[in-house]
This record gives C-alpha cells, sequence and structure tokens, in this order.
C-alpha cells in the first residue's frame, strides 16, 4: 500500500488501516545579502524542524540575552585585571605655607611621581586570576545550561504541537465517518426502519465528537500560540517534522552512549569547572605563607617658588608575608636628594599569631577538593546508569509504540468485520460507530506511542549533548 500522511504530519499507513490525511565591496555586499535572504527563504520555505525550533527560541530568548551580556561585562572586568601586573604609579603634590611672627616665612613645594611595582608573591596573584577565570567559565557553562533547557522547552512544545494536530485530524476524520452513518441512520428512520432512540443516541454520539474536536481545537490553538512566543514569531511556519508511528529506531551501543554522556554532559562540565575551583584555592591557600616583593621608587621636584629648582629620589624594596603565626613586613629605601644629601631607611614590624585558625584553611581547602572529586565521581557514575536508562526507555517505548501499530491493526480488521456485519444485519449501525470510535481511540494511542518515543529520544540528545534530531545521525557516525 502506497503510504500517505495526514495533515498533521503523522504517517499512519498500515496494511488494512485507513489513513488520513568580501564585505567592503558594495556590490559583493549586497550580493552577499540577497543570497542570505534567498538561503533563509528557501529554508523557511522547507518547514521548520527540531533544531531550528531550537535555535530561534534561543536568540529570541530576553534572559538569555541579560545573563550574556552580564557575562561579557565580568570578562571585561577580568581582562582589565591584567593591570595587576603592571607598575602602579601616583602622582602627589604638597604645599607647606608657614607665615611667623617672629622667623621667617617659610613657603615650601613639593610634587612628587611615586612607583610600585610587584616582582613577586608567590603565585598568588595568578590563581587568583585563574579563580576568576574559572568562576567565569562557570557562569558561561550555567549559561548554556539555561540556553538548553530554553531549547528543550522549545523542542517538547513542538511535539506537543505535533501531537495536537494528529489527534485532531484523527478525530475530524472519525467525525466524518460518524456523520456519513447518522445521515444514513436519518433516511432509515424515514423509513421506519430503526428505532427513534438509536437515531437520538446516534446524535448524542456525534455531538460528543463535535464537542471533543472543539476542545482539541482550543488546546491546540493555545499551544500553536505559546509555540510561536517561544520562538520570537507571530505566526507560526510550516513544521517539517512529524509523528511517524512506523519510525524505525536506532539506538547507539550503550558504551558510546556512555563515552558520549561523560565527556559531554553540561552537569559533569559544572562539576569539573568546580573541581578546578577548589584545586586553586588549596594551591592557593598552601602558598599563602610565601612572602610578596615589591620595589618602589620615587622622584621628586621642590623649592621655595616656582619654577622649583631642587629634586630628590629614591628607590626601595619592601617584603610582606603573612602566616598563621607570624605576619610582618620588611621595607628599606635609599636615595638622594642632591646635591648634598644622601638618605636610607629600613623598617621592620612582626606580629605573632595573627591568625592561628588560618592554619587550618589548607586543610578545609583539600577536604573541599576531596568532596568535590567524589561528588564528581558519584555524578559519572549516575550519567551511566542514565545513559543506559535512557537506552532501556527507548526500547520499551519503541516496544510499545509497535504494539500500539499491532492493536490499531487488529481493530482495522474489526472494523471491518463489523461493517461486514452490518451489511448482513448481525450488527446495528450504532454498534458500528461505536466500532468507529474505538478504532480513533487506537489510532490516538499510536500517535501518542510514537511521540513518547520521541520524547526518549529527545531526552538522550539532551544527555549527550547533541542537537535534537541528531541522534540518527549520531548512531550512523558513531563517536567523533
Amino acid at each position: 500500500m502506497k503510504k500517505r500522511f495526514c495533515s498533521a504530519g503523522i504517517n499512519c499507513s498500515h496494511a488494512g488501516i485507513h489513513t488520513f490525511p568580501d564585505c567592503r565591496r558594495p556590490l559583493f555586499l549586497i550580493l552577499l545579502i540577497f543570497t542570505v535572504i534567498f538561503h533563509t527563504q528557501a529554508e523557511t520555505a522547507k518547514g521548520l524542524k527540531f533544531a531550528d525550533a531550537a535555535r530561534l527560541a534561543v536568540e529570541s530568548s530576553s534572559d538569555l540575552k541579560n545573563e550574556y551580556a552580564a557575562k561579557v561585562l565580568r570578562e571585561g572586568a577580568w581582562l582589565w585585571g591584567m593591570r595587576a601586573y603592571l607598575p602602579r604609579l601616583s602622582v602627589s603634590a604638597s604645599e607647606d605655607d608657614r607665615v611667623s611672627e617672629i622667623g621667617a616665612d617659610s613657603f615650601y613645594k613639593n610634587y612628587s611621581l611615586n612607583m610600585e611595582q610587584l616582582i613577586w608573591d608567590g603565585g598568588r596573584l595568578s590563581l587568583s586570576r585563574k579563580m576568576e577565570k574559572a568562576e567565569l567559565d562557570l557562569a558561561g557553562s550555567r549559561i548554556i545550561q539555561m540556553a538548553s533547557d530554553i531549547a528543550e522547552a522549545a523542542v517538547s512544545a513542538y511535539r506537543d504541537v505535533l501531537l495536537g494536530r494528529a489527534v485532531l485530524a484523527i478525530q475530524e476524520k472519525t467525525l466524518e465517518s460518524l456523520e456519513e452513518q447518522h445521515r444514513i441512520l436519518k433516511l432509515e428512520a424515514e423509513l421506519g426502519l430503526i428505532r427513534p432512540s438509536d437515531l437520538v443516541d446516534a446524535g448524542i454520539t456525534v455531538a460528543m465528537t463535535r464537542l471533543e474536536i472543539l476542545s482539541l481545537s482550543l488546546d491546540l490553538e493555545d499551544a500553536e500560540t505559546s509555540f510561536a512566543e517561544m520562538l520570537g514569531l507571530e505566526k507560526l511556519p510550516a513544521l517539517s517534522e512529524m509523528i511517524d508511528t512506523r519510525k524505525i529506531v536506532r539506538m547507539p551501543a550503550a558504551i558510546e552512549a556512555c563515552a558520549m554522556a561523560e565527556s559531554r554532559n553540561r552537569e559533569l562540565a559544572v562539576l569539573r569547572y568546580s573541581i578546578s575551583m577548589r584545586q586553586a584555592e588549596l594551591k592557593a591557600a598552601t602558598l599563602s605563607w610565601a612572602p610578596s616583593l615589591r620595589l618602589t621608587g620615587s622622584f621628586g621636584i621642590s623649592g621655595k617658588q616656582y619654577p622649583l629648582t631642587r629634586y630628590n629620589w629614591s628607590v626601595g624594596l619592601s617584603v610582606d608575608f603573612s602566616a598563621p603565626w607570624l605576619s610582618g613586613n620588611f621595607g628599606a629605601v635609599a636615595g638622594k636628594d642632591p646635591p648634598y644629601d644622601r638618605n636610607a631607611r629600613m623598617q621592620q614590624t612582626l606580629t605573632p599569631a595573627p591568625d592561628p585558625a588560618s592554619s587550618f584553611s589548607s586543610r578545609s581547602a583539600q577536604l573541599a577538593l576531596n568532596m568535590e572529586l567524589t561528588r564528581y565521581e558519584a555524578a559519572v557514575k549516575e550519567i551511566h546508569k542514565s545513559a543506559e536508562r535512557a537506552l532501556r526507555k527507548i526500547e520499551v517505548l519503541d516496544k510499545r509504540r509497535s504494539l500500539a501499530l499491532d492493536a490499531l491493526q487488529l481493530q482495522a480488521e474489526k472494523y471491518r468485520l463489523a461493517e461486514l456485519k452490518l451489511s448482513l444485519g448481525e450488527l446495528t449501525r450504532l454498534e458500528l460507530m461505536e466500532a468507529r470510535l474505538d478504532y480513533a481511540k487506537r489510532e490516538a494511542s499510536a500517535a501518542e506511542a510514537a511521540a513518547a518515543v520521541l520524547q526518549a529520544e529527545r531526552e538522550l540528545e539532551r544527555l549527550i549533548d547533541i542537537e535534537p534530531g541528531g541522534l540518527s545521525v549520531f548512531t550512523k557516525e558513531g563517536v567523533k
């Protein structure tokens, strides 16, 4: 039998079963724009696929755009943090005026340029920047997860629209058959061949089917409107995907699915970023005792009046350290105040037991790292189990779809026999209408079973982080 598709995009063909229907050059830029427009229109004409719906939903999400803009700002701030490696300059100016009633007046002016340069701090600054970068990567991973959730919602809405259209088409076709039987019953009632109550019962059946179609139409309209809003469109375009009740399911091997999930799963990626942060925290806590070495220097000009004729300079070295049981600093400065003066100064400060509790920081950081590693190991095992469960779920739901098709075929045979019995006078036309309703229920059950398989496939696709509808390509090509 030739395969046909109904308007809802569901393949219902079955033996014995009724089927229902370079840009700087202006000319090149113009050609490029028209090419992109033509390509976009061509893709739209082909219809919207699952992956297209996911992409449009992500692109139209204002929340996602705000999160991404905030991340860009944080990345810019982190980039300017490179300033910490460069010399710090400062300019100071002072005027000291003194008027004395007894002695000589004094008017002294001084301007100086000061410089401070970090030479070595045990790697703490680099570790701090690495931790900030890890936080940015973690935020980026959260944005990707947010985008994945938005895309998943769009794919789910797509699936709901397909199922709603399929069920509505089934009910509309069923109504056509029931109305035809009801028309025949009216003629028979006029000829006195049936009881009036049978005609009333048939009318009730037709009316109830119309009410169900009206309810399904309203639900479908709401689903399509919500789906279009999710995609950022005023009107829902043509959908190229369909619910195929006879689709052959191809599943990857369990080993390939587990390996793919472990390497690409977003939850595990977040945990790996967290482990990197804990490792950096442990290293920072271990090196907290390391002293920091800084070079200082200054150059100044001074005098009693303008233009200032005297100058001075100095260079120095400062060492700061902080440990749980001892902290302090050491500084040495030497300079010259030409033409006759030289100067030198040394300064030391020690503080015993400034923070004994911080001696536990390295052990706390190690414990936090161990806990994170344990969480990661448990998450890997759970991801493997989830991949195996997803494969098993697809297999079970595919069997359910196959059984639903078998039941539909049997129901079709039952309906054919009912038509035969009607022609032999062994069955009433009202009973035939009931058989037609049973057939419609079986047909809707087959569509729902096929939609459940699509949903299970999408769960596995999301687990191994591939685009919607890409499971078949993955099973053909394997892990790259």
